[in-house]
């Protein structure tokens, strides 16, 4: 299995991953994210990856350690009511890892995450990018909504743009 994850971290460029992610696709993502958010306290950032550097794909560092690094690189872990939640997009593994900081993971259950990826690839295998990045950003919504209500939010302490890597 490693020789043909190896491959795909290989041989997927920046080129094919923008164009599922476009400009105007990443417009819809932000916008999103802009609005979820307005009817919760939470925090959400959303990233995609094309591929792995080389030496994390040939040592197969798992997509969902991966998403734990850019979840502390970006600050998503940073917020007031550790509440901060990273949506994770390797597109060489078309795979989707969710994130929760502390907070909120306490209150979530991982299947409940794991539900949340799995409609996203579902949209994913269809290419269906947009729809299925808007769903996830949704279903995260939901699943924040529930135990940090809008009455908590404050400021929007993390960007709304999706980070393209």
């Amino acid at each position: 299995m490693k020789p043909i994850r190896l491959a795909r971290h290989l041989f997927a460029t920046r080129l094919a991953t923008r164009r599922y992610f476009t400009p105007q696709v990443c417009d819809a993502i932000e916008a999103t994210i802009r609005e979820v958010e307005s009817r919760h306290a939470g925090e959400i950032r959303f990233v995609i990856e094309t591929a792995l550097e080389l030496p994390d794909a040939w040592h197969d560092l798992p997509s969902r350690h991966r998403a734990a690094q850019l979840f502390g690189q970006l600050g998503v872990w940073d917020t007031a009511h550790n509440n901060g939640v990273l949506i994770y997009v390797l597109m060489a593994d078309r795979a989707v890892e969710i994130v929760a900081d502390r907070g909120i993971s306490a209150a979530v259950a991982q299947s409940e995450w794991d539900e949340v990826c799995h409609q996203m690839e579902l949209h994913y295998r269809e290419r269906r990018y947009c729809e299925g990045s808007i769903a996830g950003i949704h279903g995260v919504g939901r699943l924040i909504a529930r135990h940090f209500p809008a009455g908590l939010a404050g400021t929007d302490e993390l960007p709304n743009q999706p980070v393209l890597l």
